[in-house]
């Protein structure tokens, strides 16, 4: 069995040194999914990059995406750190746990954004008519859309990243929704 180790800052490159403190300075620590990333010379300057990119969604959208996609890729590392930074941005528990089922009966385009984003991660991009529709009769764009797919395509990295690893997760866990839904 492959064990996968977690580098220290002193274990990486100084480009990615740099983006350790960086991290540090901004989060407080380096989350252990980043430092993994930090084994490539490029991947984690990279990846920071596209997530910090440009988007016509809002944070509050990209975690309903980052929520939904994570829990059918059933990432226990990105179902617990987007938990709590979907806290952080307004989300109750409560609506942190249906937006991991795909959906948001408290906000009827939220709903709209979680059950299309659902729908492209279980059929890798292939959803019906009736799921576009409701995305677009909700107000999205078609800016909307290719932004969804790009936040889908991140978080994807972050979640195949951690299932094959299995590193140490650095948040406090998620519950479990069979837990929370008896």
């Amino acid at each position: 069995m492959a064990n996968f180790n977690i580098p220290t800052k002193d274990q990486v490159s100084e480009k990615n040194q740099a983006i350790f403190d960086n991290l540090n300075k901004g989060l407080g620590f380096v989350p252990n999914l980043y430092a993994y990333m930090s084994n490539s010379e490029n991947a984690l300057g990279d990846f920071l990059g596209f997530a910090g990119r440009e988007t016509s969604l809002s944070k509050r959208e990209q975690e309903v995406i980052n929520l939904a996609v994570s829990q059918i890729n059933d990432c226990e590392y990105c179902k617990a750190a987007h938990t709590a930074i979907a806290g952080m941005n307004g989300f109750s528990s409560e609506e942190i746990l249906e937006l991991r089922q795909g959906k948001a009966s408290f906000d009827a385009k939220l709903d709209a954004l979680a059950a299309f984003a659902g729908a492209i991660a279980v059929n890798r991009g292939k959803v019906s008519e009736d799921v576009k529709d409701n995305f677009f009769n909700a107000g999205y764009t078609e800016a909307n859309l290719v932004d969804t797919v790009t936040t889908i395509g991140e978080i994807t990295i972050t979640n195949y990243l951690h299932n094959i690893t299995d590193i140490a997760i650095d948040f406090p866990l998620a519950p479990a929704l069979e837990e929370v839904s008896a």
